[in-house]
Formats: structure tokens, C-alpha cells, sequence
């Protein structure tokens, strides 16, 4: 092929792709215009014939409304509770790490997790502290531990040993008491959350953790585990005799960096040097966290699981809701035909009509679920709705509508014009 010809055929290829460019613009103004029509006339209390029909249509039958409107709620409420649980899974399984101001995070090799305790020699952080570009490693225990209730018993709880200082990793959302008050002897930190599985009424309660005196001094809340294991709060030197590990070990280290010191760099210089540990960035580690709960364990891959199905039985449920309900007119759309209407103002009609249930029934599944997030704020697994969260939830119910109404475009457009004159 002769320059020529190549740069011939390139010009082609690219007038074919700006064609087909504005032909997909064309399209999509085309039927967004409606819907902008639609607000403006909203706004100035106004609305054209074509939004005054798909109204009167949508809410001719009664009956019929309400079940399309049922069925768009029930959808919507499945999938805002299945992908909020996902939303909080992701959040939880994370919120260790999100907390903790480091730069780098130096753990055992192998760890899979926040929640995996395995133990780093003291020297690591020796060796830490040679490598150009870093400033200070912290060490942070993490150790399981026995709770003895004071009426007896006992609950397994999850031991966060941390200095006080800018880098330690200390309670948040305090809502009893002050971080000053874990400098007491036998102080810990515990969660409101967990009052009841520890059996404890709250501030002031002694305790015992592996036969020693514990004090809750701090209370926080919403500082909760995915395992449902409660955290406890303490400075280094108590949670290392709680958990019975000498003072030369640790579980982490978390690494500021000094100024100008490039992470990664310094991240390659730390692995070389460490001997049974590995430096990871923060975001490295909350991609391993989340990677094994998915995928390491049944607990959040049975989350994700139950937010696509969730998804899918919607989309089902909206789907035959709004085809059957659109399905009902069908010979008035006929009529329509008849009559001498376009297709494209049939297609609006319907269009809106999807547009309309979508936005009344994802208006009260929202409400229900942020009833939903209210009554689970204190449960082990709250349900949490994040902003961008519900902006998606909202394009996916107008998805799932608009599906479903062009599944009954499809049907009313094959309609015979003759049922007309039958009738």
C-alpha cells in the first residue's frame, strides 16, 4: 500500500468515526431533550402535551400504578441494602489502616490483613531506621486476647497496642473520656457498640484481660471490627502484658517519611534491608485487606454475591412491572399510530413514563433506606449509603427503567394498526 493510499484511506476512517460521533450525540440529545423539557416545565409550572400524556397515563389505573411503583421499590431497597452491606464490608475491613497516620506500614511477611497478627523482632525497626528517607517507625501490637466478663466469662477481643504520640494508632470518635485518660494505669478504650458483648454498662468498669486489670476509661463509637471481635484500646507496654508478648515485639511498624523522601523509593530500600518483613504503601495494604476478604474468605465474596443477585432480581422485577404497565395501553398507543403520531413521540411518551416511576420509586426507596441506615448504625455490620453510592443506585433505577421501557417500545411498535378498527 502506496503512502498515498494509506493516508487516503486513514482520512475515510476517520471521517466514518466523527459520522459516527455525532450520529450517537444526535441520538442521546434526542431523547434527553424530553427529559430536560421536562424539568424546565417543572419549573415554571408548565408541562407539554407529550409529559401531560405519559402522566395521565402512568397514573390512569391506579391499581396498576401502585403495583409498578411497588415493584420498583422492593427492587431498589434490595439492591441499597445488598450494596450498602458491600459499601460497609469495604469500609470495615479497611478502617484500621484509613486511621493510621503512616506513610509506609512494615508488617511480617505473609500478613494477609489487618486482622492476621503475626510478630516483627525489634530489630526490624532498627534496620527501618537506616534506610535513607525515614524518619520514624512506630511499633503498633495486635494480639488477640480473653475478656473476663465481670458476671462471668469470658469473649475473645482484638488488642490495638499504640504509643501516644502523632504517629500511634489511637481511638477516633471519642465519645467518653479523653486520649489523656489511657495514660492511667490498667486503662483501656473500648466501644459503645460492644457494651453488651463485653458485658460491661460503659465508663468506669473494671474488667480483667488474661488475669490483669483493665479500667475502661475511653469510650468511642462506631469503631467496629467486620469479624465482629471487639477492639480494645491501650498503650503499648499494657497490651504487650495483656496479650503476654515480651517488650522486644511487635506487629507493626508504621514509618513516617521525612520531607521530600519519595515512598516508593524509600518502600524498595526498606524490603532490601528487612529480613522477615515487607514495607507496604497504604494503599497497597487496603488493596491485600480487601483482596483476601473477597477472595481469601467466603464473608465477603457471599456480600458481593448477594449485591449482584440483588441487582438482577431489580432489574427482573422492574422490568416486568413496567412492561406489563406500559403493555396495558398498548392500544391506546395504537390509536396514537393511527392518528398519524411519530414513533419517536411514542418512544417519548414511554420513555417518560420510566423516567417518572423511576424518580417516584427511587425517591421512597431512599427514604426507607436511610430508615435502614439509621436502625443498623449500632449493629456489628451497619448498612452505609455513601454519596456516591446513591448517585449510582439513582442511575441505575433510570437504567433499569429505561430498559424496560424499550423492551415495551419493541412490542407496542409491532402492535397490528388494525386492532384499532377491531375494537
Amino acid at each position: 500500500m502506496s503512502r498515498t493510499e494509506f493516508i487516503s484511506i486513514s482520512k475515510q476512517e476517520l471521517r466514518g468515526g466523527l459520522r459516527r460521533v455525532r450520529e450517537i450525540i444526535s441520538r442521546t440529545a434526542t431523547y434527553l431533550r424530553p427529559a430536560v423539557q421536562l424539568v424546565g416545565a417543572l419549573l415554571v409550572g408548565r408541562a407539554p402535551l407529550v409529559c401531560k400524556l405519559a402522566a395521565r397515563n402512568l397514573f390512569h389505573d391506579r391499581l396498576r400504578f401502585a403495583a409498578t411503583i411497588t415493584g420498583v421499590v422492593f427492587s431498589m431497597v434490595l439492591v441499597t441494602v445488598q450494596t450498602g452491606l458491600f459499601a460497609s464490608f469495604r469500609t470495615m475491613v479497611t478502617t484500621m489502616i484509613d486511621h493510621a497516620p503512616a506513610d509506609l506500614w512494615i508488617m511480617p511477611l505473609g500478613t494477609r490483613c489487618f486482622e492476621d497478627p503475626a510478630l516483627l523482632d525489634e530489630r526490624e525497626r532498627f534496620r527501618a531506621l537506616s534506610v535513607p528517607g525515614v524518619a520514624e517507625a512506630m511499633p503498633v501490637l495486635v494480639s488477640f486476647a480473653q475478656w473476663h466478663m465481670p458476671s462471668g466469662g469470658t469473649t475473645p477481643v482484638l488488642l490495638i497496642g499504640s504509643d501516644r504520640n502523632e504517629l500511634g494508632l489511637q481511638p477516633w470518635n471519642i465519645v467518653a473520656g479523653n486520649l489523656y485518660d489511657l495514660s492511667v494505669p490498667d486503662a483501656v478504650a473500648v466501644d459503645r457498640s460492644y457494651f453488651e458483648r463485653l458485658g460491661t454498662t460503659g465508663l468506669g468498669d473494671t474488667v480483667e484481660i488474661r488475669d490483669l486489670k483493665a479500667k475502661i476509661r475511653l469510650v468511642t463509637q462506631g469503631i467496629r471490627s467486620f469479624t465482629t471481635t471487639p477492639f480494645v484500646f491501650t498503650p503499648l507496654d499494657r497490651a504487650r502484658s495483656y496479650a503476654g508478648i515480651s517488650a522486644n515485639k511487635a506487629t507493626y511498624l508504621l514509618v513516617r517519611l521525612q520531607a521530600g523522601a519519595n515512598a516508593e523509593s524509600v518502600r524498595t530500600h526498606l524490603n532490601q534491608s528487612l529480613a522477615k518483613a515487607e514495607a507496604l504503601t497504604p494503599d497497597a495494604f487496603r488493596s491485600r485487606s480487601r483482596s483476601f476478604w473477597l477472595f481469601g474468605t467466603g464473608a465477603g465474596a457471599a456480600l458481593f454475591a448477594g449485591a449482584l443477585l440483588g441487582m438482577i432480581v431489580g432489574i427482573v422485577i422492574v422490568a416486568q412491572t413496567l412492561y406489563a404497565s406500559t403493555k396495558e395501553f398498548s392500544n391506546e398507543f395504537a390509536t396514537l399510530r393511527a392518528i398519524g403520531s411519530s414513533a419517536r413521540y411514542i418512544y417519548t411518551v414511554i420513555i417518560i413514563q420510566a423516567l417518572l416511576s423511576a424518580a417516584i420509586g427511587f425517591g421512597i426507596a431512599t427514604a426507607i433506606g436511610m430508615v435502614i441506615v439509621k436502625a443498623t448504625a449500632d449493629s456489628a455490620l451497619p448498612v452505609l449509603i455513601p454519596s456516591g453510592l446513591m448517585v449510582g443506585l439513582f442511575l441505575v433505577t433510570v437504567a433499569m427503567c429505561v430498559v424496560s421501557a424499550i423492551a415495551a417500545i419493541v412490542h407496542i411498535m409491532r402492535t397490528d394498526l388494525a386492532v384499532v378498527f377491531t375494537r
